[in-house]
């Protein structure tokens, strides 16, 4: 049998592999972050440390640790790890895969963990390849991805896999992680003499926006291509920080910087133009990411305009996607015009009191059943169970029924505003 080669044998990193890939945490007490997924007494945590972990989905943005943890798991499992790509690798790989896993666990009944990265960029074909193995045990499977598996994945392999989401990583788990690998001289930058200051560690953690790949290897970056000083230490400082991210630093202090992200905020929801304009060059000439001024405003357009005039959030949406393509300068002008028809649009917050409302009882209603009408019929014997149900397009369009569980049927959680647009819709049902 063709012997497996260890991708992730992290007792010995390649000399000249990057820091990112050589500072990876080695087991479950060094990972970084996802308290929430390996905390004390957590799911995934009690399934790792018994060794019962299955076949499953780890979907998360890019850095926040769903390699290395999957590696993690297969090391201290005693398992044999394979990884693919999902854009690179077709079937015959996975029946390679799958055959070979299947004579280890024959002959020496030792797992194997299949990491597929990029699983979303997985075929039908791909995917029914794998079924099988996943069924019976063949292989564990841990697919990696930054899309929804609901939506970008096909659901029979969905189905059979538990699904973890991760969250992008906090400034201070990030900044942690820099000061640790500064330190380390195994696997990390102990062996440069560096000096790096607090402002510069901190400007690589904050623009990094949670990837620890990204944040460390702007670190190596930096502390290799910044020559030495007569006493032979590396300054990594501030200036060496926005050089190898590429992103300056604000030029305002943390309170500031919040101050007039929340004034900018609040203009837009108080309907004044001149001053969420002001307060978005103030945040972009200190530094801020547009980006996320473009975020603000397509959470605007849905929070304080929704229904009230439904084309806030198409300009704002668009206005993202314009500065996107098109960068600074120019990107401004599309986000300003988006700044000021957010302002000048009429204002409706019903949207967002009814999500609240129906979310609490979505919660404290878990358990009520859907009418009888409106159950799905697509299966024999469905008619000796549902009830009749009225198509509202043999109605004209629109029918009085029952849509709501009999415990909340004459629950109302949409209340139309009096402004623009909603203001002319009447609701169909009596308010």
């Amino acid at each position: 049998m063709k012997e497996t080669f260890d991708l992730f044998s992290f007792n010995k990193p390649e000399r000249f592999a990057p820091l990112a890939d050589r500072f990876r945490p080695e087991t479950l007490s060094e990972f970084i972050g996802q308290k929430h997924l390996v905390g004390e007494g957590r799911l995934l945590r009690r399934a790792i440390l018994a060794k019962k972990l299955q076949s499953c989905i780890f979907w998360g943005p890019p850095g926040c640790g769903k390699t290395t943890l999957a590696g993690i798991i297969a090391r201290d499992d005693g398992a044999v790890f394979e990884k693919l790509n999902a854009v690179s690798s077709g079937v015959a790989d996975c029946k390679r895969v799958i055959e070979e896993a299947g004579e280890r666990l024959r002959l020496y009944h030792k797992r194997t963990f299949l990491l597929l990265d990029e699983c979303h960029r997985f075929s039908k074909s791909q995917s029914d390849c794998l079924l099988p193995a996943i069924e019976n045990g063949t292989i564990t499977f841990i697919g990696s991805t930054t899309e929804n598996p609901y939506v970008s994945m096909t659901p029979a392999i969905v189905s059979r896999c538990l699904v973890f989401e991760f969250k992008k990583l906090e400034a201070e788990e990030v900044l942690g992680a820099l000061k640790g690998a500064l330190a380390d001289p195994r696997k990390g930058m102990g062996e440069y003499a560096v000096r790096a200051s607090e402002e510069a560690l901190w400007h690589l953690a904050r623009t990094a926006n949670g990837d620890l790949r990204a944040a460390l290897n702007a670190l190596e970056l930096g502390v290799t291509t910044t020559p030495p000083g007569p006493d032979g230490v590396i300054v990594f400082d501030l200036e060496a920080a926005e050089n190898s991210i590429q992103i300056p630093a604000l030029s305002v202090d943390e309170t500031l910087y919040y101050d007039l992200l929340s004034a900018f905020c609040k203009s837009l929801r108080g309907s004044d133009p001149d001053a969420a304009l002001y307060y978005m060059e103030r945040l972009i000439s200190a530094g801020c990411d547009p980006r996320l001024l473009a975020r603000r405003l397509i959470v605007h357009s849905a929070e304080d305009v929704g229904q009230a005039d439904p084309m806030a959030m198409v300009v704002a949406v668009s206005a993202l996607q314009a500065f996107e393509k098109i960068g600074l300068p120019e990107g401004r002008i599309p986000l300003a015009n988006a700044v000021i028809y957010v302002c000048r649009a009429e204002k409706s917050n019903s949207v967002v009191t009814a999500l609240s409302a129906a979310h609490e009882d979505a919660v404290s209603h878990p358990d009520d059943r859907v009418p009888a009408h409106l159950r799905d019929t697509h299966y024999k014997g469905a008619e000796h169970r549902t009830a009749p149900y009225l198509y509202p397009h043999d109605f004209g369009g629109y029918v009085e029924q029952q849509y709501l569980p009999d415990s909340l049927k004459d629950r109302v959680y949409y209340r139309p505003g009096p402004n623009g647009e909603e203001g002319k819709r009447p609701p169909k049902k009596k308010i």
